[in-house]
């Protein structure tokens, strides 16, 4: 994996170059690790003219929530506690005589961009922008055999616990059940706080799981995800406990899987953003519940949940082959509850067979 990093931290110097600067401070823990494999707690990543360092307070502790850190980078530990590793990578700039400073503007707060100023006035502090995350968004095969063994985890988790007794359970109870089971299948931890929704809470997005106990005739709507070497995924389902749905029920699944699948048949590589958005909203829009849908339908997975791109009405962009991302349309009628169905896919070209898909888990309408 160390050629892997040094290629990525190549790709952005050669970019860094083209634009003026003779090095760039990366702040962002998310793009330090994708350029080092490791995100110490507060450190920062230099990648200079010739040589690239990682700033950290305390040394690295080689922890899963770390990463693995690239062998061939070197590290320098502040000598002071309480100091700031940015300032430390500010200082080497200058050192250095580097004229300018690229910066993670959309990071970098503004008492660490005066820290800067401070020990460099004459660096040139330029805005690097969204250039590593844009790096980010086409994984290698590396990376999408890690979201694919997060994905598998996330169905086991999900799996066992629709063979256990749900009615008479909290919300809460069920998501901390799930977040224990994703950890003891090898997950590093859940990707994001579990959510769980019953009844009228149902169908809700990133729904929060309150003592709400599940009951006869309820839908259950559940939403996780696993994270394994900082790759997260998503999957999201959702089931009628204890009885023959409804017939509200069924006629709100079958429409909520249409437009599901609708937007996975739309990731094709060269498909905009928009347009997928499109094919999932239209199906939900045409049965009359577009004022209620959620702002996009879908987003990109990676070393974070939420990441570019998003699949959006407004979104502008193409979609690569090897880019990850979720397809999650929703419905909640207030009151009475809704459904949700969320996967993690990768764009493929058909001539590969069309998208990947990660989270398998049945899309039925189980009744549990």
């Amino acid at each position: 994996m160390s050629d892997v990093y040094a290629a990525r931290r190549d790709m952005l110097r050669d970019r860094c170059a083209a634009a003026g600067n003779a090095a760039a401070l990366i702040t962002r823990p998310a793009n330090v690790r994708y350029l080092s494999g490791a995100s110490p707690l507060g450190a920062v990543l230099f990648v200079g003219p010739v040589e690239d360092v990682m700033f950290c307070g305390t040394a690295p502790t080689g922890e899963a929530d770390e990463g693995r850190l690239d062998d061939r980078l070197r590290v320098s530990v502040l000598a002071s506690a309480g100091g700031d590793p940015a300032v430390a990578a500010g200082d080497m700039a200058a050192s250095l005589r580097a004229e300018s400073l690229a910066v993670e503007e959309h990071h970098l707060t503004v008492a660490r961009h005066r820290a800067l100023r401070s020990v460099a006035p004459k660096l040139r502090l330029s805005d690097l922008g969204t250039a590593v995350e844009q790096q980010r968004l086409v994984k290698d095969e590396e990376e999408i055999a890690c979201l694919r063994i997060a994905a598998e985890i996330a169905d086991q988790a999900l799996g066992e616990l629709l063979e256990s007794i749900l009615v008479g359970r909290t919300e809460r109870h069920l998501a901390l059940e799930l977040e224990r089971r994703l950890v003891d299948h090898g997950a590093d931890g859940p990707a994001f706080p579990t959510s769980v929704g019953t009844g009228p809470h149902s169908g809700r997005s990133r729904h929060r799981p309150s003592d709400r106990r599940v009951e006869e005739g309820d839908f259950l709507s559940v939403c996780l995800g696993a994270n394994y070497r900082g790759y997260r995924c998503e999957i999201g389902r959702t089931f009628v406990i204890g009885t023959t749905p409804a017939d509200w029920q069924i006629e709100l699944y079958d429409l909520v899987f249409a437009a599901q699948r609708a937007g996975r048949e739309a990731l094709l590589p060269g498909a905009a953003y928009r347009d997928v958005d499109h094919a999932a909203r239209s199906v939900l829009d045409s049965a009359g519940h577009g004022e209620a849908l959620a702002p996009s339908t879908g987003h990109g997975v990676g070393l974070e949940i939420d990441e570019d791109p998003q699949l959006a009405p407004t979104a502008m962009g193409k979609l690569d082959a090897c880019v990850p991302v979720t397809v999650e349309p929703g419905v909640h009628l207030p009151g009475r509850g809704g459904v949700r169905i969320d996967d993690t896919l990768v764009v493929r070209p058909e001539a590969d067979g069309g998208p990947e898909l990660l989270t398998i888990t049945t899309k039925e309408l189980l009744a549990l």
